[in-house]
């Protein structure tokens, strides 16, 4: 099949023809298609070498002997018949959280071979990245952070990018025609149940088949699994897989830590919520109290929601912990796009999601909540975003309606005259209240 198109290509076109670059680690959780990203940058190189620690063990002896980065990389060009050449060679060290030495490389690489184009990626490389954080070599290496395929990377793969410019152009002041609304409508109920991750997309193209999806869904639940077996001297993988199952379970709500099965302590409990969250399978988003920019300035990390990072996989770890690994609900499979987003909190935790897709890949993507913490009030507003220097919160509304006096106590609180409300409603402007509707499948348009 043809390489799917991503965002982050850009970004890494933009690194490779830069005339002063640094090596480049690509971040983010295990199969979401960073090594394809990477070999399909690799075809604008005259040579390509891709060096795999956990595939080819000798490899570490490179970078545990003391020898040069120019050392290290004609041993590479060596082992993989291929040249070094400055410009022209593109050398891609995966899996490189297996050979703490060649993180550290990167640093000299750096200063000593600069010329070279290195990039790097691997599994669970947030947790290796932190524990090393003192030698890595920060500020000498420039980090891309890259997520499962957002709605917009969804209808190119499935060929309806012509959809993409009548979306992007649309406002509240200039809705798009019912008929293309109704196909993105319907497309982005397929996306809620495929998800992002790049085999469960494939599995749809090729055989328009919910179960499909699941099945490699389910394999890439299994391999994360599998990871957490690698790092049992440091947490207990039992521990984990009870924390990711009821950070699904508690999807879009604050996070409880007596609400995890089995016998844990709470600060059992926070260190696994943040091994989850380095290995970006849970995202963060964080209480805010949100009187003004920034939002980070006035966390209250007591208060905090986690999402998974793919719905395709949140559908199918619920699936599997009610009702069996292979069958998926027919009520949820015969669904209309609006009565979809109405089970659980699955439209909730999808705009979220788009948000950080949307971000800049510069820099980690961070999300924001409010909430009147105020004995007695249950007020609550999804998300709060920086917007024009500004603060724009934004409320999710899984249906075509609903009440919105969180969103209107909020904004009378801080003083603001303009808000989004997204549903699966049609662009739209509610009149003399500030408040626009956009659509959840054009979260991108924010």
């Amino acid at each position: 099949m043809k390489y799917i198109e991503r965002t982050i290509d850009a970004f890494l076109l933009e690194w490779k023809n830069k005339s002063q670059r640094k090596p480049l680690l690509l971040r983010g959780a295990r199969q979401i298609g960073k090594s394809t990203a990477i070999r399909h940058l690799g075809e604008q190189f005259d040579y390509y070498i891709e060096a795999n620690f956990e595939k080819n063990s000798s490899l570490k002896t490179l970078f545990t002997s003391n020898l040069s980065v120019h050392d290290i990389a004609a041993g590479i060009g060596n082992l993989y018949n291929q040249p070094i050449v400055p410009g022209q060679t593109l050398l891609f060290l995966d899996e490189i959280q297996a050979c703490p030495e060649a993180i550290h490389s990167l640093w000299f690489f750096k200063e000593d071979f600069p010329e070279l184009h290195v990039i790097a990626a691997g599994s669970l490389l947030e947790l290796a990245l932190k524990e090393d954080s003192q030698t890595y070599g920060v500020g000498r290496i420039k980090s891309l952070f890259m997520y499962p395929l957002s709605f917009d990377e969804f209808l190119i793969a499935t060929g309806h990018s012509m959809w993409l410019d009548g979306k992007r152009k649309a406002t509240p002041q200039t809705p798009l025609l019912p008929i293309l609304h109704e196909q993105l409508s319907n497309s982005f109920r397929t996306f809620l149940m495929t998800g992002g991750m790049p085999a469960s997309v494939v599995a749809w193209i090729e055989h328009n088949d919910y179960l499909a999806c699941q099945d490699e869904i389910e394999d890439i639940a299994d391999s994360y699994y599998e990871d957490f077996k690698k790092y049992a001297k440091r947490i207990s993988p039992d521990l984990l897989k009870a924390v990711l199952q009821s950070a699904v379970r508690q999807s879009g709500k604050k996070f409880v830590y007596s609400h995890v099965e089995g016998v844990y302590s709470t600060a059992d409990v926070k260190k696994a919520l943040g091994f989850l969250s380095d290995a970006g399978i849970l995202i963060p988003v964080k209480h805010t109290a949100a009187n003004g920019l920034p939002l980070g300035a006035e966390v209250n990390e007591k208060f905090t929601k986690y999402l998974l990072l793919d719905s395709g996989l949140l559908l199918c770890l619920l699936n599997m912990d009610t009702q069996g690994a292979h069958q998926v609900t027919q009520e949820i499979l015969t669904a209309t796009a609006s009565d979809l987003v109405n089970k659980g909190t699955i439209a909730e935790m999808v705009a979220g999601l788009e948000l950080i897709k949307y971000a800049s890949p510069k820099r980690k993507a961070e999300l924001y909540y409010w909430e009147n913490l105020a004995n007695g009030a249950t007020a609550e507003v999804d998300y709060i975003l920086s917007r024009n220097m500004t603060v724009l919160p934004l409320e999710i509304k899984s249906g075509t309606s609903g009440k919105m006096k969180s969103l209107r106590l909020f904004m009378q609180k801080k003083h603001l005259v303009h808000a989004i409300r997204s549903s699966m409603e049609n662009f739209s402007q509610l009149e003399n209240d500030g408040i626009d509707i956009i659509p959840l499948y054009a979260i991108a348009n924010l």
